[in-house]
């Protein structure tokens, strides 16, 4: 049974182009909303199960597909900055435990910003309590 997200409208655990582009399309391009077109295809490309819908499992897919050799370094490497800067809300460079905590809400993984600070402790190399893009790189290798 796949994993569901709790933050879709409806409560089914699952994304659809609409919600896609109404939660996370001003993240994605600034003060505009994304373009249903592109969350659509956001959708259709990431839609392991092809109903239509995205849930968590396709989101993992995603990620761990991002980070494996099938990609050039340098492709690997933009598609890892664009999550970096999806996860950096307050737009400072960092992902801090305000940011993470925010994303997270927005996924519907709602965390304290005590609570995330323990994960990001996890990953933060030199102890300055954020995550720079090189500690969120190899986080995720």
């Amino acid at each position: 049974m796949p994993r569901k997200l709790s933050a879709t409208s409806n409560g089914d655990g699952k994304i659809s182009a609409l919600e896609l582009r109404n939660r996370l399309g001003v993240v994605l391009v600034g003060d505009e909303l994304l373009p249903l077109e592109e969350a659509e295809e956001a959708v259709e490309c990431l839609d392991l199960d092809g109903d239509g819908f995205l849930v968590l499992d396709d989101l993992v897919n995603f990620m761990e597909s991002s980070t494996h050799d099938d990609h050039g370094e340098k492709e690997k490497l933009q598609d890892l900055r664009r999550a970096f800067e999806i996860y950096d809300m307050e737009r400072v460079g960092f992902i801090t435990p305000k940011s993470l905590s925010m994303m997270l809400t927005r996924l519907g993984e709602s965390k304290s910003i005590d609570e995330c600070k323990v994960m990001i402790k996890h990953f933060d190399l030199n102890g300055d309590g954020v995550l720079s893009f090189d500690e969120f790189r190899i986080m995720m290798q």
